[in-house]
């Protein structure tokens, strides 16, 4: 079943959809805050290939989620649920996970890694697309969807908050080095195993009806290229996901290399992340106020001044100073989060009425291609910077120093980069405004 215009979800309902983001959190984080650190600087794989080897899974990822949500959609055409994706996504994920960590040392291990992870990413590809369809099902309403991501984005913060705090604390406990990632990816698949089945289980309550008939990829592609907004939405998000999973990769580096204290790692992914909780709310609130367009835009100027922010800060080595900073930008994070997931639903219904054919599957497909895309070409994106400003890649035995130029290239591919790729998002931001609220140019 699914709820009726105006009924409130109760609060396992919501929860029980909810948890499953702190395993997407966690998948969507680790490889981009730790694999490439990992590769460069345990494995003393060359910048170059360790780019390669994250960003090669994640094309695979952009090609194959849009097929699954078409998959998705008739599954759900015949059997009125989605369920049997996620259990194939949850029972997999986890393993592909550990297997990431669990590598020989040197060029070997990056091509183990490189496997490890394709198969991670068609995992996740099983379950996300699915799972992010399922709001849209949840609710007819509205802001009854925004309560539903909400609590969404809270969970998927503490996903966040698992792969960037206790992931690189597990590798320290656990003696550091290779060994400590070994111990570090089967804990954390253990967590992302609980999350995955827990939601799963929690949504079989959840009808999905699209429909009328169950429709191929290229027929369901063909409907969805329409869908104006849709896409606005989607470019403004995916270019942001690109600007964070840029960050994400150089948090590591700036920590090690600016700070001199690795593992600073977690204390600055801790203050990125942990302001997201109780933000959330708030920005639900004023984005009911205020809407949510204004909202995003505001959070999105905010997040990119920080990020120029930060690049005197860390020239300084003010801890203090950076450490605030980016307390500041994960207040502007959470809405960055919550913001275009409260709005992907109101344009899959607003096509639904503009075909005649409700397809959930295919846009959040299509939504999770552009995501995966981002978050992948982040490390490859910094792995470029890296490479270009003279980055040695060492393993952790025989550490280098680093020239001038590596540590500027390191800094500015933290703090600049991003702040550029906010920059462009926010014309696609207007538009979205403006197609959302002219109907006639969304034809």
């Amino acid at each position: 079943m699914t709820a009726l215009a105006g009924e409130r979800l109760g609060r396992g309902r919501l929860l029980g959809y909810g948890v499953g983001s702190v395993g997407t959190g966690v998948f969507s984080t680790v490889p981009g805050l730790l694999l490439l650190y990992y590769l460069t600087d345990m494995l003393g794989v060359p910048a170059a290939l360790a780019g390669a080897v994250l960003v090669a899974p994640k094309i695979w990822d952009v090609l194959l989620n849009p097929l699954v949500g078409a998959v998705s959609d008739r599954e759900a055409v015949r059997t009125a649920r989605r369920t049997r994706l996620l259990l194939t996504g949850a029972g997999l994920l986890p393993v592909a996970f550990a297997l990431m960590f669990a590598v020989p040392e040197g060029v070997p291990g990056a091509l183990w890694t490189g496997v490890a992870f394709l198969l991670a990413a068609t995992a996740f590809a099983f379950f996300q697309v699915p799972y992010v369809a399922l709001p849209t099902e949840m609710s007819p309403s509205p802001s009854e969807r925004t309560r539903i991501m909400s609590w969404r984005v809270v969970c998927l913060t503490v996903g966040i908050l698992v792969a960037g705090g206790l992931a690189p604390a597990v590798v320290d406990l656990a003696g550091g080095g290779r060994p400590g990632y070994v111990v570090m990816g089967v804990v954390i698949g253990a967590v992302m195993a609980a999350a995955l089945f827990t939601a799963t289980l929690s949504t079989r309550w959840v009808a999905s009806a699209p429909g009328p008939k169950p429709l191929g990829a290229v027929a369901a592609f063909r409907l969805a290229r329409g869908n104006a907004p849709f896409f606005a939405l989607l470019a403004a998000f995916v270019v942001q996901a690109l600007a964070v999973a840029v960050m994400l990769a150089g948090a590591p580096y700036v920590a090690a290399y600016r700070f001199g204290d690795y593992t600073l790692t977690t204390v600055m992914f801790v203050c990125l992340v942990a302001p997201s909780m109780p933000a959330v709310p708030v920005w639900a609130r004023l984005a009911g106020r205020y809407g949510p367009v204004r909202c995003y835009l505001a959070a999105s100027i905010g997040f990119g001044v920080v990020a120029v922010a930060l690049v005197p800060a860390i020239s300084l080595r003010a801890t203090a100073v950076t450490l605030a900073l980016i307390a500041v930008a994960g207040i502007c994070y959470a809405a960055l989060q919550l913001l275009p997931l409260a709005m992907l639903p109101d344009t899959v219904h607003a096509d639904a009425v503009r075909t005649g054919h409700a397809q959930a599957g295919a846009f959040t497909g299509l939504w999770t291609a552009g995501e995966t895309a981002g978050l992948a070409l982040g490390p490859g994106l910094y792995a470029l910077v890296l490479s270009v400003a003279g980055f040695v890649s060492a393993s952790a035995e025989t550490p280098v120093a680093q020239e001038p130029a590596a540590l500027t290239g390191l800094l500015l591919g933290f703090t600049a980069l991003p702040a550029l790729l906010i920059l462009l998002s926010l014309p696609f931001i207007v538009r979205y405004g403006r197609l959302a609220t002219s109907p006639k140019e969304n034809r």
